[in-house]
């Protein structure tokens, strides 16, 4: 039987990538160590990490003037770093409300400057993208920050907000690699790895050359930009094995078409999905405003709660694994990242038709 696995991350990963670590993680590539033993200051490691960020900054179209700092700490940990590196003197930053992850990261910046929310869709539950338009922008702010993708919620931004010369900062954990990025337009993105990047431990941050160098000089080391900046995301032992797996992801990316083509799979992906959850006359529902779906993460319910724990049971015995949804939402989940090939997603919809013939 075929597992699919729909986790929201740590989450699937390239079957190719996964077997090319198994074949190297005894001995790589004739040095007669695994990488996870490797010294990070050794020739060999410092290759690995070059050729990572190499790939990465071709994939992604990352300019010159442009950091890719490879770090530890996730998403999480940016949400202090960014305001601790980012304000400058300014006293407030604007932040956009759309769901879970977006609330944490304003929760933690209100710890260090005042925090001005531009713009919330709470009124409707975290189901849709607000309007450019009804934004209440600072230009005086230190940046404006945003979550393009809500993991939880399903939301997800089609477009890019137009911030002027207020430096645009966005949370890519879930989305990063899906879709083609302007970088030039962002100040800032960072992203957890663990859900399109590799395995969970490692963060990647690309920062803007000019954002870089004006923390307070009293901020621990560890948490300021520069530090890592200037060290080559070597100033403490950097998550080499993490490291090594994202170089894996982007070769296969870059092997496979790179993010153009990734773009067009994760868009048929998404349409199958719900396509079958909006056929189902209402046996599922998608409680995300249609324009404002996400690619990566599909929330839906179904019509009787009580079916819930059935399905789930059913959709294991099938190989269909971690569809329930969030604990804060409830309902069901499927997580189609990258890796995740269109196959997996035709066999979750092919279970629900019959789930529904069954039981409705």
């Amino acid at each position: 039987m075929t597992i699919y696995n729909f986790s929201a991350g740590p989450a699937v990963l390239p079957k190719e990538v996964l077997q090319q670590a198994q074949k190297e993680l005894l001995d790589w590539h004739g040095s007669g160590m695994s990488v996870m033993e490797m010294s990070h200051r050794g020739k060999e490691y410092m290759g690995i990490q070059a050729q990572a960020e190499a790939d990465l900054r071709e994939l992604m179209g990352i300019p010159a003037n442009y950091k890719v700092l490879f770090l530890q700490g996730g998403a999480s940990q940016q949400f202090a770093m960014i305001p601790l590196n980012l304000l400058r003197g300014k006293l407030s930053a604007d932040y956009v409300n759309t769901g879970e992850w977006s609330k944490k990261a304003i929760s933690e910046a209100k710890k260090f400057s005042h925090v001005n929310v531009v713009a919330s869709n709470a009124d409707k539950n975290f189901t849709y993208v607000p309007a450019f338009d009804t934004w209440k922008l600072d230009k005086d702010a230190a940046y404006v920050h945003y979550t393009p993708n809500e993991t939880i919620g399903g939301v997800e931004f089609n477009w890019v907000p137009n911030t002027g010369k207020v430096p645009l900062v966005a949370d890519m954990s879930s989305s990063i690699l899906s879709r083609p990025v302007d970088v030039p337009k962002f100040g800032l993105i960072y992203a957890g790895a663990q859900k399109n990047i590799g395995p969970a431990g490692l963060t990647i941050v690309i920062v803007r050359d000019d954002l870089v160098g004006h923390a307070d000089p009293r901020l621990p080391a560890m948490l300021d930009y520069k530090t890592h900046a200037d060290n080559d995301s070597m100033y403490n032992t950097p998550p080499t094995y993490g490291i090594y797996m994202a170089g894996l992801v982007f070769q296969w990316l870059k092997k496979n078409g790179g993010i153009a083509a990734m773009e067009r799979t994760n868009i048929a992906k998404a349409k199958l999905l719900y396509d079958g959850i909006d056929s189902s006359n209402g046996f599922y529902v998608c409680p995300v405003n249609k324009a404002d779906r996400s690619r990566m993460n599909v929330p839906f319910t179904l019509k009787d709660a009580n079916l819930d724990g059935d399905f789930l049971k059913r959709a294991d015995a099938r190989g269909l694994l971690q569809l329930k949804g969030h604990r804060s939402v409830g309902g069901m989940r499927a997580s189609i990242y990258n890796a995740m090939p269109l196959e997996g997603v035709q066999a979750l919809v092919d279970f629900m038709n019959e789930f529904t013939k069954n039981n409705a």
